[in-house]
């Protein structure tokens, strides 16, 4: 049995209310309920903050005892050279994840610091990304 978490950042615990025209109307919770039963033969793991040392902190926690994470960091992609620094530092393998393709978007939403660390990079799929994700390890 595998073990994978998934790490969401900010504002991702709005999904389902947030600018659904970009991120869909279904919650993460309830997809994720969807996965766990594609994945049974998985164990998913599920964590979101909003605060940056948290996810810092969950991925020290996690980064050498899964066989997976996926991160969707939200903004924190592009702003972020303490969580490009955490990933360096673990040993587990990370996805980068984006429900949106950010480079369809604002200028500044195409730098990642997450992606030179990142096994690989999913965007622009909705929620199918995770799956994706999950189907890499």
């Amino acid at each position: 049995m595998k073990r994978i978490i998934i790490i969401n950042g900010p504002n991702l615990n709005l999904l389902g209310k947030r600018e659904p025209e970009i991120y869909g109307s279904e919650t993460f919770e309830d997809y994720l309920s969807i996965l766990k039963k594609k994945y049974s033969d998985h164990q998913i793991d599920y964590y979101q903050s909003n605060v940056e040392g948290e996810i810092i902190n969950k991925l020290h926690e996690v980064g050498f005892s899964y066989d997976g994470i996926i991160l969707n960091a939200g903004a924190y992609t592009h702003t972020s050279v303490a969580i490009g620094d955490a990933l360096k530092g673990i040993e587990t393998p990370v996805v980068e994840l984006h429900i949106s393709n950010t480079f369809s978007r604002e200028d500044f939403r195409h730098v990642s610091y997450i992606s030179p660390n990142a096994k690989g990079v999913i965007l622009g799929f909705g929620m199918q990304g995770y799956e994706l994700a999950i189907s890499s390890f």
